[in-house]
């Protein structure tokens, strides 16, 4: 795999877009389930494909940009809901959760196309990486915010999470597809960027 060449104005490009992106999918009509009636949504899948496609520290930029703008104010959350006032939602683990399982799927889908490259049998490993997300932080601070903001036991927050259990496995799969179409289609995504090399010191060793 080739270098590229770092681009300071390519990355923020892709933050914004991809951040957008996940402002897009929670436009989608949410699902409310269970005694909290946190709603089943888009986001988790907008999510991971963020981070499947852009890495760990991009990807992180994005979501971390898309919970500002819901922050401030922009109708960007499920069902239009912005500001801070979500964060006593029940459902406020699970936004919270973005900017961490993000890092885990961006740095996962990373290590995995560096090592095994970008052929189409690769989406399994993509699976993997979005799973690992959703198990590691996504689920866990869900739990967390339900039994904290819905007032009730983490055992009993714990059983309402399975509902999304399904829910998040096909989600998974459809991001890893697409992602893995997407790296074929642009194969420097996840490049090692090429130094920075001094023309003038460059020169002056040539001379």
């Amino acid at each position: 795999m080739t270098r590229r060449k770092p681009s300071t104005l390519t990355d923020l490009a892709l933050v914004a877009v991809f951040a957008g992106l996940i402002a897009v999918f929670s436009l989608a009509p949410a699902i409310p389930v269970g005694a909290l009636m946190v709603p089943i949504t888009l986001q988790t899948l907008a999510v991971a494909l963020t981070a499947m496609i852009l890495g760990p520290w991009r990807g992180f930029a994005a979501t971390c940009l898309y919970l500002l703008l819901g922050f401030v104010g922009l109708p960007v959350f499920a069902g239009g809901a912005a500001g801070i006032g979500v964060l006593v939602r029940p459902s406020a683990g699970y936004l919270l959760a973005f900017p961490i399982a993000a890092l885990v799927i961006g740095f996962l889908a990373r290590r995995f196309v560096l090592r095994f490259g970008t052929a189409g049998r690769r989406w399994g490993l993509f699976v993997v990486a979005g799973l690992a997300g959703s198990i590691l932080v996504i689920h866990p601070l869900g739990i967390v915010g339900m039994s904290i903001n819905g007032a009730m036991p983490l055992q009993a927050a714990a059983v309402l999470d399975l509902a999304y259990w399904p829910g998040d496995v096909i989600k998974t799969v459809i991001a890893a597809l697409v992602a893995v179409a997407v790296h074929r289609a642009f194969p420097d995504l996840f490049a090692p960027v090429a130094p920075v090399v001094n023309s003038e010191r460059t020169s002056a060793h040539i001379g």
